[in-house]
Order: structure tokens, then C-alpha cells, then sequence
């Protein structure tokens, strides 16, 4: 339905260009809006005046480091050199886009992509986390497909810290609250705490969809004459700011619950509203009623109408006059770096708009047309019958600032590398090393997840094939073939702090090889590279080298990056967090039915242990959680091991010889095999390698390892394929029993070590 502007309760003054031009010393808070001087000299340069307010609020929110990437552009350009032909060979949208997008064959294409909301999360936890699910959700929509599920790593101070209690629950009341409200299924993700994440949580969301490869649609404004027409929720005072001021600044300390600093107001989601925006968007899509389509999130109205135009063939004209208002007196400005959600803005050719319109009625969505393409290069926006913007929209979309910050390594990272594990007090006998298996169950970071994972709906829809304490997420594409995918998050970021480029890489590795146990074969990439100041040199060098490992991890292992976030400025005062560069993997498999299955299944298998064990304790969770220790190198990454194995997996899931996989990382092969009896329900006696000592057998953290089970009568196919594979295969044992007895040590029931594992967050968090 078409609806012109609320009524405004007084008139609101309009800077106008005619007004900016006649008057160039007006005063104006371009630092307020987060730009420095010599960006707004530059705003200057281009137009040539001093910008309306209008035109200032566009490029601060479009220039922010939030949108435009200027402090990453110069590392991020190594994807581009890196990525190969035959990397992109099954890629239909890569970089630049709303999301990537992957052929997955038979015709259909998946996209899929991984964002931040950080700052807002910790502001407002339930909104914050929440439209951060709305968000990535619309990116998705954007590019043609229907959202199918959702994952989100989430990070957060100490487990008994007090702000953790006052954000943990609404980031995670929010995430389930709007995925669940709009029928997805959420099916991975990471829940991490650590003291580095104190005042400033990471709030990651993940969304895939799935498509038809000819119902791919891109971000573009295209053909003079056609119609811009905005859709879905009015327009209000939600967000302002959020991308320019929020989400570009540290925090200073000072935001608690009870005394926070002015910031801007975080935006309220309606994932029902978003719900009838899917539905009345794929009907569109099917309808072929849409030219090109732009979400609003960031930056809002900004951001929509100067990259469509932008990327577009021509110029266009916006009337802000007809954008629908949901508060009176909005001025220009805010209507146009409003974060209000739920609403989208499409491109439609005039023989169009009468069904597109139709369309939106039938779905009880609002809908306006609010502009047009127009055949000259310039976005113009007007207001009261007023211009108050007339810009060069590429300057504002894609030619913005670009800094070459200074990278350099700190002195401190050299005593940080030889701060090596070796000195910490380790177990020694059998006893010790049995309380250290259940100490370590029980710790935070090892413990179950079931306290948040139960609060989201994990197999709505009927399509979810397996879902978290899974490995990797997995869902149904095709329900007449049950072709699929499967999708892992994965980051140890004390790994990346004390090697940056290979901490990056161990991530990608442990992605990778968390889609590759549930028998699907890894294909593209996506990435969430969080981390603190660009204006910090350390900082900076971490990113450098994260960047790097990771492009040159993917040419490696041969999967494209698709696309991804970088969020910087996660840090409270001085201290930056951890670098998290937060990497997500999606696999194919052929059909889900023959998905390999997480745990301990089925009594009498033989237990295997593929890869080689080390003595890598830098970085670890018992380091972590024993000592409380940070230091020495992290595990060694050897990506053409993780690709031996990952094939190993896919050809005995193949062949229907595994019964149970799981990954080993975190806490080694003790929780490893702590996690394969609970979640499988069955327990397993098992010997540790006689030429390790036990206590680096069991918590160790080698990187490239899988415990896998198989039937005792195709035990040795098994190891066949593994030698002929080139990777190194042990027997561990026998599943089976009530309890999980590791040689030369006394039993752990199955019931004592539920007990350890399931309590920690319900005692947390209630």
C-alpha cells in the first residue's frame, strides 16, 4: 500500500544546498558525527560547498569505519589478490555484496555471511543481539534467497563476572527471541568467556539461504525511469548513530547498566513484521517484480540510496517527503541515518509498481514509492519541495577515506611467545589426572551449552539434520534429494593473540575440519574479524596478519572467502580485546541422511583416534583454566594435513563406515571423549598411545585430530583408508557401558560426569 509522510507536529528548518552554498562558514558538528577534519575538508573538496546537515549525516554514517572499511581496505585487498580461478570457479557473489553466494549444485545456491553487533549488544543486550539477527537476516533476503537458519558466536567477559550476568541473558533471550519468532532454525555457534571480553562482549550472528541459481538478485539501481520504492516498517528515531558513533568508538569505561555515557539509541527489532517481509519478498522475487534490492540496516536510508545508485547505471532521486515516519518533526538527517528495521528498498520498472505494490497488500506490508533512476550521475534527495542532498553517490558509497594505519608488532608479544607453558604444575598420577578430567568438563568454557542452546528453537521447519552440540550445524536444501549443507563457527582467540597469522589459520583448520566430521565436503568461506583500535599499531599488526593467514589458509585448502565483517573499536579504554577473526565454514553433503553423527552412538565400536598428538599446550583451555596462563606458540597448523583427513572423512562417510565423529580442540581428547559419551549416550574404556605421556595425551591441543568410531568388523577398512590417506590412525578402544574408563585410571560414570558438565550455567545464570 502507498503512504505518504506522517504529518509533522511544526515546521523543522531545511538546510538546503542552495542555503549551504550561500552560506560556507555555518558552523557545523561533523566531529560530533564522528568525522575528523581533514574528512571534512575533504566532504568539502567534493561538493565544492559545505555539505547541508543532510549531506553531513549521509557521508559520516557512509565514511564511518563500520561501512566503509578505510582502516581495513589496504589488508583486505590480499583476498582479492590471493583468491584463484579456480576458487571462484562455484561462486556467483563473492566481496562487496549483501552476501556470498555458492553453487551447491543441482541448481540450487546457497548464500551465506556472518556480521557483528557488539557495541549495541552491550548497550541494550536484548535489542542489540537481537537486530543483529534481523540484520544479517535482510543481507540474506537481499540477494534473493529464504533465510534458513541461523548460528551465532558469542563471546563474553568471565562466566562470574557481574556485568557478564547483566548481558549474557538478554544477548541470548534476544537471539532466540527474534530467530525463533521468525521460524529459523539456529544451529550452531560458539559461546566463549574470557577476562579479554570484559566491557565489551562479541555478538556475532550467522544466517544462510537457500536459492534457486536463477533467482539470484543483486544491489543495484538500474535503467532510468524505473521506481524506488521502499517497503516494510515506518521510519523512526531508532539507531541513529549507531554505525558512525556506536559502533566506531571505543567504549571509555564509563556505559554500565547504571551509569552509561550519552549514546545513541540502539534499534528495536519486530521479527514479526521481518517475517511477512520474507514472505512478501520471495513472492516478488518469484513475481520477477524487482530490478535490483538493498537492505536497510547500517547507515539506513544512507546507505540504501547511495550504494544502489552507485552500483547502479545512473543517478536518482529520492523524495523524502514520501518516506513513511513513525515519530514527528524527523529532519532530513535523521530520516536518513535512521537504523529503523525491518524494511527494505527495491529498484521496480514502472509497468511493475501496480503488482509490486499488489504484492505488499496482500502481506499487509507498507510501501512507498519514494524516488526514481534518473539519467544524470548524481543522487539527489529532497525534502518540502526543497534539495537538500546533491552528491556524487560513489563518493559517498565506495570512495571514501582509506588510511594506511601504522603496523607495528609490540616489544611485549616477544615475552608473551616465551612465556611457554612448561613451567605450569602438571598432573602427575592417575587420580590427578581424573579430577583434571572433571575440572576441566565443568570449567566455563568446556561445559555444556545447553542453557542457552535450549532457549532457541533448533529444528523448526523439520529441516535441521543436526544442530549444536554438533560439531556442524546441518540443514536441508532440497527435500526431494536431501541435499544440504553444513556450517561451522570457529575461533580460539588466545591462539590468534599469540600468533596472529596462525591463530587465524588454526581457526580456518578447526572450521574446516568441524564440517568435513559431519561427512559434508567444505566448500566457502565467510569471516567476522573482530578486533580493537585501528589506531593502535599493535592492533593493527594483529589484523595484518590475521588477514593474511587466513587468505593464504584458504588458497591452501582451496575455498574462496565469499565475504565477511570487520569490526573494530572492541575495546574498553585502553584494552583491546582478544583478536577474534571468527571464521564460519559451510560443506555440501550429497543427502543429510548419510550425515556422520556427533558421539559415542552405538555400543561395541571400535574407537579411533585419527591425527598426530604433540606435546601443545601454548594457549590452552587447561593453561587457561588451571593456571590462568597465556603463553608460549600455539598449536602448529599444517593445512595440508587438515586436507589429507578431510578427505579421509568424506570417503569413509561415503562408504558408510564411520558410526561417530568428533572433533578434538578445545580441551583435547579428554573432552573430547567426555563430550562422545554424553552426547552419544554411550561410554567407552579406552587406552591412552603408550609413547605419550598421559597427561599430554589427553590435553594436548594438536590441531588436524578426530575421534572417530566405526563397527569393529570394518575396523580395519577404516585404517586402510587412513594410511592410504597419509594420516595417522590409533585405536583407542571400545564404546559401550555406563562410564568412561580411561586405562590405569579409576571409572567416571556417565552420571558423574553429566553432573560436571551440565551444572556450571544453570548455577551461573539461573
Amino acid at each position: 500500500m502507498t503512504s505518504a509522510a506522517t504529518a509533522q507536529s511544526a515546521p523543522v528548518h531545511t538546510d538546503t544546498v542552495r542555503n549551504a552554498a550561500a552560506t560556507p562558514d555555518h558552523p557545523q558538528p561533523h566531529r560530533e558525527l564522528g568525522l575528523k577534519d581533514d574528512e571534512y575538508a575533504r566532504i568539502r573538496e567534493i561538493l565544492g560547498r559545505r555539505p547541508t546537515d543532510a549531506e553531513l549525516a549521509m557521508y559520516a554514517v557512509m565514511w564511518s569505519e563500520h561501512c566503509s572499511y578505510k582502516s581495513s581496505k589496504v589488508h583486505l585487498a590480499y583476498f582479492g589478490e590471493t583468491t584463484t580461478d579456480e576458487m571462484r570457479s562455484r561462486m556467483l557473489a563473492g566481496i562487496g555484496e549483501n552476501a556470498g553466494v555458492v553453487d551447491i549444485g543441482d541448481g540450487w545456491a546457497v548464500t551465506f555471511k556472518v556480521e557483528s553487533h557488539n557495541h549495541p549488544s552491550y548497550v541494550e543486550p536484548y535489542q542489540g543481539a537481537a537486530t543483529g539477527v534481523g540484520g544479517i537476516v535482510r543481507d540474506i533476503m537481499a540477494m534473493g534467497a529464504r533465510p534458513v537458519a541461523v548460528a551465532d558466536p558469542l563471546r563474553f567477559g568471565p562466566a562470574d563476572a557481574p556485568d557478564t550476568a547483566r548481558v549474557l541473558p538478554g544477548v541470548v533471550a534476544g537471539v532466540g527471541g527474534y530467530g525463533n519468532s521468525l521460524g529459523l532454525p539456529n544451529i550452531g555457534g560458539e559461546v566463549v568467556f574470557d577476562e579479554g571480553y570484559l566491557g565489551n562482549p562479541l555478538v556475532n550472528a550467522l544466517c544462510i539461504g537457500a536459492m534457486r541459481t536463477e533467482d539470484l538478485h543483486l544491489a543495484f539501481a538500474s535503467g532510468t525511469g524505473n521506481k524506488i520504492i521502499l517497503f516494510g516498517a515506518r521510519t523512526g528515531l531508532d539507531g541513529i548513530g549507531g554505525v558512525s558513533v556506536l559502533a566506531s568508538e571505543t567504549f571509555s569505561g564509563e556505559e554500565s547498566a547504571s551509569g552509561r555515557k550519552k549514546l545513541p539509541s540502539v534499534q528495536v527489532g519486530d521479527p514479526f513484521m521481518e517475517k511477512v517481509l520474507i514472505e512478501c519478498c520471495l513472492e516478488l522475487f518469484h513475481a520477477g517484480l524487482v530490478v535490483g534490492i538493498q537492505d536497510l540496516g547500517g547507515a539506513g536510508l544512507s546507505c540504501a540510496t547511495s550504494e544502489l545508485a552507485s552500483a547502479g547505471d545512473g543517478g536518482m532521486h529520492v523524495d523524502l517527503d514520501t518516506v513513511p515516519l513513525r515519530a514527528t518533526g524527523m529532519t532530513p538527517a535523521e530520516i536518513l541515518s535512521s537504523e529503523s528495521q525491518e524494511r527494505m528498498c527495491a529498484v521496480v520498472r514502472p509497468e511493475d509498481v501496480d503488482a509490486f505494490m499488489a504484492v505488499c497488500r496482500k502481506w499487509d506490508v507498507l510501501a512507498s514509492v519514494i524516488g526514481e533512476v534518473t539519467d544524470g550521475d548524481r543522487l539527489v534527495i529532497t525534502w518540502r519541495g526543497e534539495t537538500v542532498v546533491d552528491v556524487p553517490p560513489r563518493t559517498v558509497a565506495h570512495d571514501g577515506p582509506v588510511y594506511e594505519r601504522p603496523v607495528q608488532r609490540s616489544a611485549a608479544q616477544d615475552a608473551l611467545v616465551a612465556d611457554t607453558p612448561d613451567r605450569l604444575a602438571r598432573p602427575a598420577g592417575p587420580d590427578e589426572l581424573r579430577a583434571e578430567i572433571l575440572r576441566m568438563a565443568a570449567s566455563p568454557n568446556l561445559c555444556s551449552r545447553a542453557w542457552v542452546t535450549d532457549q532457541y528453537d533448533r529444528y523448526v521447519r523439520g529441516n535441521t539434520a543436526s544442530a549444536q552440540p554438533a560439531d556442524a550445524g546441518m540443514v536441508r536444501i532440497d527435500e526431494e534429494t536431501g541435499r544440504g549443507v553444513a556450517v561451522a563457527t570457529d575461533c580460539n582467540s588466545r591462539f590468534v593473540a599469540l600468533d596472529p597469522y596462525a591463530g587465524a589459520q588454526l581457526a580456518l583448520a578447526e572450521a574446516y575440519r568441524n564440517v568435513a566430521t559431519s561427512g559434508a565436503v567444505p566448500l566457502a568461506v565467510t569471516d567476522c574479524l573482530n578486533f580493537g583500535s585501528p589506531e593502535d599499531p599493535h592492533v593493527m599488526w594483529q589484523f595484518q596478519q590475521a588477514v593474511r593467514g587466513l587468505a593464504d589458509g584458504c588458497v591452501a585448502l582451496g575455498l574462496p572467502v565469499t565475504g565477511g565483517n570487520v569490526s573494530f573499536y572492541n575495546q574498553t579504554g585502553e584494552r583491546a580485546i582478544l583478536p577474534t577473526p571468527v571464521v564460519g565454514v559451510l560443506g555440501v553433503i550429497d543427502d543429510v541422511a548419510r550425515r556422520v553423527r556427533s558421539g559415542f552412538t552405538r555400543d561395541g565400536d571400535t574407537v579411533l583416534l585419527l591425527g598426530d598428538t604433540r606435546d601443545e599446550l601454548g594457549g590452552s583451555e587447561w593453561a587457561n583454566v588451571v593456571h590462568g596462563h597465556l603463553g608460549g606458540p600455539p598449536p602448529v597448523v599444517d593445512l595440508a594435513a587438515e586436507q589429507r583427513l578431510a578427505r579421509l572423512l568424506a570417503d569413509a562417510a561415503e562408504a558408510g563406515l564411520l558410526t561417530g565423529a568428533h572433533d578434538l580442540s578445545d580441551g583435547g581428547l579428554a573432552q573430547a571423549l567426555v563430550e562422545a559419551c554424553l552426547v552419544g549416550g554411550q561410554g567407552a574404556a579406552v587406552e591412552l598411545p603408550a609413547a605419550l605421556d598421559p597427561f599430554v595425551a589427553l590435553f594436548s591441543e594438536s590441531a588436524g585430530r578426530v575421534l572417530v568410531t566405526t563397527a569393529a568388523d570394518r575396523a580395519d577398512e577404516v585404517r586402510s583408508l587412513a594410511e592410504a590417506a597419509g594420516v595417522p590412525v590409533t585405536t583407542l578402544g571400545t564404546t559401550g557401558g555406563a562410564a568412561l574408563a580411561v586405562a590405569g585410571m579409576a571409572e567416571l560414570s556417565l552420571a558423574e560426569l553429566r553432573t560436571a558438565w551440565e551444572a556450571t550455567l544453570p548455577a551461573l545464570f539461573g
